[in-house]
């Protein structure tokens, strides 16, 4: 088997950031602009979109080159990404890229409780390693993240519906981020409490 390598943690901040924030300040230069491109008017949205998805590939390439591992949330998420992003660049249309982390959500919602409903809680395939827990911790924290994604497709369809683009890029760049990061520090307690010693050889359920 090989060996899966450990990123400098900066670098690892660099390569799942760094897209999406270029993404911003492109969107930010642009926002009030319009490019031609072939006699075809381009928006600040779409141009900040055909500079992003290109990025994300690359830095998931390189990321998989440094590490050997790729998780199936990267992948899919990836996926959406060039397929949706790539819609709306080819369109002209914002929409389709709006669109996309809705049913990244709603995807990773309906794997998690697939899993669930087997009695599998699937989170551990992609976070057993950083948090090792017992079978009764990992049925608590997949059910909590399944309910988390849930809301996050709602959210995101209600913003990109209702508000500003300005509101939605805001919201996708710094809000899913620090929403997702304080949810995870919420759930110390379940964590403390289900948590083993990597070491630790007790036989899982």
């Amino acid at each position: 088997m090989t060996e899966t390598k450990k990123l400098n943690p900066w670098l690892k901040v660099a390569l799942e950031f760094g897209p999406l924030l270029v993404f911003f300040a492109v969107f930010s230069k642009f926002k009030d602009h319009t490019v031609s491109i072939g006699g075809v008017d381009y928006g600040g949205f779409v141009i900040a979109t055909a500079v992003f998805v290109p990025l994300l590939v690359l830095a998931t390439v390189v990321q998989w080159r440094l590490t050997g591992k790729l998780s199936a949330m990267q992948i899919a998420t990836l996926v959406l990404v060039v397929v949706f992003g790539g819609l709306s660049v080819w369109l002209n249309d914002p929409t389709f890229f709006k669109m996309k982390p809705t049913l990244i959500y709603l995807l990773f919602a309906g794997a998690l409780g697939v899993g669930l409903l087997r009695g599998k809680p699937w989170l551990e395939l992609v976070m057993g390693e950083a948090l090792p827990m017992r079978h009764e911790g990992w049925m608590i924290l997949t059910k909590r993240f399944t309910l988390l994604f849930l809301a996050l497709a709602v959210a995101n369809e209600v913003i990109w519906r209702t508000l500003s683009e300005q509101a939605w890029v805001n919201f996708k760049t710094f809000g899913l981020t620090a929403i997702l990061f304080l949810f995870v520090l919420s759930q110390n307690g379940v964590i403390t409490r289900y948590g083993i010693e990597k070491d630790d050889d007790a036989p899982k359920a």
